[in-house]
């Protein structure tokens, strides 16, 4: 069946203020004014490697709404399910990003309780949307947000997955929305929907009380639920300006591990988003490559890699350089110092 999309997303916009450099929240007089959001992030990054997305949220009618809006249009993603709160209590979340510098580390502070997006409902959306795309992406932020977003998320996952839409789900983990006895209680009942499943080492550990080493890990997701695909990211942090960064990924129907050589010594600028942006890359390695495990790989370890470099939330690579770094990941031989 030929679908209008080949991804959509549901999740929170957020705006993001940051002071300027390492400058402090507590002491800064400024903030540079940018558009995030784990869901946004994704897609934009999809849609960036040249894939058709879109996605699915709610916004204040006013000029911040505009404002997230647009930046969505920016990134190529439709806005064709964006819903808007008319209500003279609608708000756009905010949250507060601070750069670290060794040793002191970055920090987040949220002010995003009662948004707009909260009250999102089913109601809000139109039928047509449930059979529109090829794949549906959530997140754990969007269910431990509140119960309306969580029960609309979890119903417009079940509406996707009955018309045959792949499901991807990444857990997300944020401490300071949910514990994480409620994640996994939550997330264990919305699993058996899930085909794509992103879940680090660490909190299937601490979520999930899993056991044994990371393959161990990995692949009794497969064996517990309907699980396809499960990807796990793996990041070194050598200091807030120098990470290392790589993946591993199972394939239940091929029985088998994929894994690469991490991208080490990356000069971080800002490494918020940069596990979206994996999830961008390893979910356009699926849709534009048949479901090769291979290609989601290598893609999503290149855009997470290079989203640290970048500041702000979303990302801003194309597929041609993303082509080339990946290319350049794979040459052990000397290389030019430019792009040019």
């Amino acid at each position: 069946m030929d679908r209008e999309f080949d991804l959509l997303s549901m999740g929170e916009i957020l705006l993001r203020l940051s002071p300027p450099d390492n400058e402090r929240i507590v002491r800064g007089d400024t903030f540079v004014k940018q558009v995030g959001g784990a869901e946004l992030n994704v897609v934009s990054g999809v849609s960036f490697l040249g894939l058709r997305t879109g996605i699915i949220s709610k916004l204040p009618d006013n000029p911040l709404g505009t404002y997230a809006k647009n930046k969505v249009r920016f990134c190529g993603v439709s806005d064709d399910y964006l819903v808007y709160d008319e209500d003279s209590d609608a708000r756009l979340g905010i949250y507060y990003y601070e750069n670290g510098a060794f040793p002191r580390k970055p920090r987040v502070v949220y002010d995003r309780r009662h948004a707009s997006f909260c009250k999102i409902n089913v109601c809000d959306l139109p039928k047509s949307l449930y059979t529109s795309s090829r794949c549906f992406h959530t997140s754990g932020i969007t269910l431990a947000l509140s119960k309306q977003s969580r029960d609309t998320a979890i119903e417009v996952m079940r509406r996707m997955k009955e018309n045959g839409t792949m499901i991807s789900f990444d857990v997300n983990f944020r401490g300071n929305l949910w514990t994480g006895e409620e994640a996994r209680v939550c997330i264990e009942e919305i699993l058996p929907l899930v085909d794509v499943f992103f879940c680090s080492e660490e909190t299937a550990r601490l979520t999930f009380h899993k056991e044994g080493d990371v393959k161990t890990i990995m692949k009794s997701f497969t064996d517990d639920y309907p699980i396809s695909v499960v990807a796990s990211t793996q990041r070194i942090v050598h200091s807030p300006k120098e990470h290392t960064f790589g993946s591993m990924i199972y394939s239940k129907k091929d029985d088998r591990f994929y894994e690469e050589e991490p991208y080490r010594h990356i000069e971080v600028v800002d490494r918020i988003g940069s596990g979206d942006a994996y999830c961008s890359g390893a979910l356009y390695g699926l849709l534009a490559y048949n479901n090769d495990c291979q290609k989601a790989l290598e893609y999503g370890n290149a855009t997470g890699a290079v989203k640290n470099t970048i500041p702000g939330d979303l990302p801003s690579s194309d597929l041609k350089e993303i082509n080339r770094i990946i290319l350049n990941h794979k040459n052990t031989g000397p290389q030019l110092e430019m792009d040019r």
